[in-house]
């Protein structure tokens, strides 16, 4: 079964999904990819905009805790390519080094796919910020198998 590897840089916003504060909603797009060098002076990483189409993600964030959550969603590669995913455990929020920004990371597992990523298993891994004002930036690598 062959391996697609992605790395992409999303953007756009979270929020409240409704009356319900432990319950947030996420949408964000990517367009454009990483560039690392690594060199004598140690490593350098550029995001490079993207020239050809964007994906879109969208998910449902529920906070289990002080710093924990789960999450459910979607990631959209064009109209007709999708994958939906879940969390592995749990993921992880707090205070970053930078004021007024908050940093997290979770695990998701591919629980099904359609178009190109029909039958597909994998796993995706988000490093991401937020802002007071909800703006997310949420950098993603997912090692996909695709039949």
């Amino acid at each position: 079964m062959p391996q697609l590897i992605y790395a992409l840089q999303f953007t756009g916003s979270a929020g409240p999904a409704g009356d319900d504060e432990t319950v947030m909603h996420a949408k964000t797009t990517a367009r454009g990819d990483y560039h690392t060098v690594i060199h004598d002076g140690g490593v350098d990483g550029t995001f490079v905009d993207g020239k050809g189409g964007h994906a879109a993600f969208e998910s449902e964030v529920r906070l289990t805790g002080d710093d924990t959550f789960t999450e459910s969603g979607t990631i959209s590669f064009g109209p007709r390519h999708r994958l939906r995913f879940s969390t592995v455990g749990h993921g992880t929020l707090g205070p970053s080094a930078e004021e007024g920004l908050m940093a997290g990371a979770i695990i998701w597992k591919i629980d099904e796919g359609e178009g190109q990523f029909a039958g597909a298993s994998g796993n995706i891994t988000s490093n991401f910020t937020v802002n007071g004002a909800g703006e997310v930036k949420d950098n993603q690598i997912g090692v996909i198998f695709v039949p």
